[in-house]
């Protein structure tokens, strides 16, 4: 009996079922990531989605109860990736190392899957869009302002809400900046320059 054989009759366990379905989960979130950007939201149907992901429309309802559930998940996926780097170790505080490593990291996750932020920008800037999504990302933009606002205090700075919201859009603009013409921003030489600016000189002395 070949391995093959053995594998179609034993019965999987609970773990390998999980795994399994978290395999395909985000192979239908890549898929759909893909054609939300290409197509637009609402010109995207489950079926399309369904078909190309090699799954029949009624096997989609089993991993997403609908389009819209889909979308959401695929944008909070990356919101809370972004967020994470801003308290790897959970205690409520911003260092200034803590500081570093979220300018490294939220750089090189530009730079390391492109095609997935270019889509992921592409979709949030869609029409209508933002508003399904406002509720999740007003929560995580609180918790990261807060962080910031807090790092910024500590360092004496005169208006750390103004330096924080100044922070997140330079960020922003440099991640997409990137993402339009990757030859003409070199990441490596902005990262140190981000940093020296934005996180190690903010003390009014």
């Amino acid at each position: 009996m070949t391995d093959r054989s053995i594998n179609k009759i034993m019965p999987r366990t609970p773990e390998q079922f999980e795994q399994i379905r978290g395999e395909k989960r985000k192979h239908i979130m890549e898929v759909a990531l893909r054609l939300f950007a290409m197509e637009g939201y609402h010109a995207t149907s489950i079926s399309e989605i369904a078909s190309e992901a090699g799954i029949s429309k009624g096997l989609m309802y089993n991993y997403f109860e609908s389009k819209e559930t889909l979308m959401l998940n695929i944008l909070e996926l990356g919101m809370n990736q972004l967020a994470e780097l801003f308290d790897p170790n959970n205690d409520g505080v911003l260092t200034e190392d803590e500081f570093d490593y979220l300018v490294e990291r939220s750089i090189d996750a530009v730079i390391n899957n492109p095609t997935y932020w270019r889509l992921y920008f592409g979709i949030l800037m869609q029409a209508n869009i933002y508003d399904m999504v406002k509720e999740k990302y007003s929560e995580v933009l609180e918790d990261v302002m807060k962080l910031l606002i807090d790092y910024y205090t500590e360092r004496g700075v005169e208006d750390p809400l103004g330096e924080a919201l100044l922070f997140g859009a330079m960020m922003d603009g440099v991640g997409i900046n990137y993402l339009l013409n990757p030859e003409m921003f070199p990441l490596d030489k902005i990262k140190k320059q981000i940093i020296e600016k934005f996180g190690h000189k903010m003390n009014n002395e």
